[in-house]
């Protein structure tokens, strides 16, 4: 398997200011070659492609030794391949009738991320006979220590320094990272995830889910609301380019990363849960994209607009994205297939307006959020474990349908 490992640098003040350094340089470099781009294609109709950029960059580097070629080169070339991949991005949105979103420049704090291929700019553990910690080099810093917490795995193949607000991080990517099956224990599960609940069981767990079967949404960003609000009046009051309102864009900066932190944390916890729990999880595959989209307009054709739920419905896709489904959905995906689960999708249509009993399908089934009456059978129970108890049971006979 491939797998990311994610750990804290702890850089000397010196490196910090080589590490800035070295990141402002490839942002410089990204806009440059996006700018060459542009300009051909402006003027001459010509399109230049990552091979011709690459190749400019032995007289770029000689031509500025005290900038640019202090660097890795190979760091470049893949800055250069992240531009590259932007514009394969961008025609492949032109061709599929989606909005176009043109690569843009990259502004200070919009670059952020350095990669290095292992071996050649980079090298993991780089100092092996340290008794106490772990270090990784980098070309033209130096060796960095890193805060490893865990051990990394399989063979690394990629390097990634990344800026996130003060801190620093090393992103190690590796190939061929062996599973670690964990022992079977015979249970299979639906599971449903909401906004009252972050998700629902078909069955409840003990030590995972409460009595009925939910697991707790915990809502962080909601948690954190009023601190955000704070911060956000007090950068409205500053002045542009005050030294106050940089330290006010950057408390609230720091906010947001704690709020996602939290939310990363509670879905890897709840993933884990689930996995050394059950062999088989069943799971709707959701569209989350689509989920949170605002309301269309309703224009009434004479210049006005009819009322068309916007509130209700931002108010709902600020509790998904708080909820963070899909980073849970993808966590869970990929710790199933360490441990050797199974993770099926079904597709989600009416799985909570199907009467598990009687297999009525009706809106009317469901009449509040957490109240599920069939209209034809009386049959009544808590709503989400209905979906739960439908994704189950369409997961199987997808995986029976699957073997035969």
């Amino acid at each position: 398997m491939r797998r990311s490992f994610k750990f804290v640098l702890r850089p000397t003040v010196k490196q910090a200011v080589m590490l800035t350094m070295m990141v402002e340089d490839h942002r410089q470099l990204y806009n440059a070659a996006l700018e060459e781009r542009r300009t051909a294609y402006t003027k001459r109709g010509v399109s230049i492609r990552y091979g011709e950029q690459s190749a400019q960059l032995k007289e770029i580097r000689a031509d500025d030794v005290d900038g640019q070629g202090r660097w890795s080169f190979t760091s470049q070339q893949q800055t250069l391949r992240r531009l590259e991949k932007s514009f394969a991005a961008f025609f492949r949105r032109v061709r599929s009738g989606q909005k176009p979103g043109y690569p843009r420049f990259k502004g200070k704090g919009w670059f952020d991320t350095v990669t290095f291929v292992e071996g050649d700019g980079a090298r993991w553990d780089s100092q092996p006979c340290h008794p106490s910690a772990t270090f990784v080099r980098l070309h033209g810093i130096g060796h960095l220590r890193v805060h490893q917490h865990r051990p990394v795995t399989g063979r690394v193949k990629r390097i990634e320094v990344k800026r996130e607000g003060s801190r620093w991080y090393v992103i190690v990517s590796c190939d061929d990272v062996p599973a670690a099956h964990l022992p079977v224990t015979g249970r299979e599960v639906g599971l449903d995830v909401g906004v009252a609940h972050f998700a629902t069981l078909s069955q409840p767990i003990n030590g995972v889910t409460d009595a009925c079967g939910h697991i707790a949404n915990p809502r962080h960003r909601k948690a954190a609301r009023e601190q955000l609000a704070a911060a956000q009046q007090a950068y409205a009051r500053t002045r542009r380019g005050s030294k106050r309102r940089r330290k006010t864009a950057q408390k609230i900066g720091r906010l947001h990363r704690k709020v996602a932190r939290q939310r990363t944390d509670h879905a890897h916890k709840a993933a884990l849960a689930l996995v050394r729990t059950c062999d088989v999880i069943v799971v709707e595959d959701l569209k989350i994209v689509n989920m949170v989209r605002r309301a269309a307009p309703r224009p009434n054709g004479d210049g006005t607009f009819a009322p068309n739920g916007g509130s209700a419905k931002t108010g709902l896709n600020d509790s998904i994205t708080d909820a963070g489904r899909g980073v849970f959905l993808t966590i869970l995906a990929y710790k199933a297939e360490s441990a050797g689960r199974d993770v099926i999708l079904v597709n989600p249509a009416n799985t909570s307006r199907t009467c598990p009993k009687c297999g009525y399908v009706a809106r009317e089934n469901r009449k509040t959020q957490a109240e599920f009456v069939c209209v034809r059978c009386r049959y009544s129970a808590n709503a989400d474990v209905v979906g739960a108890s439908n994704i189950k049971r369409a997961g199987l006979v997808l995986r029976d349908a699957r073997a035969a």
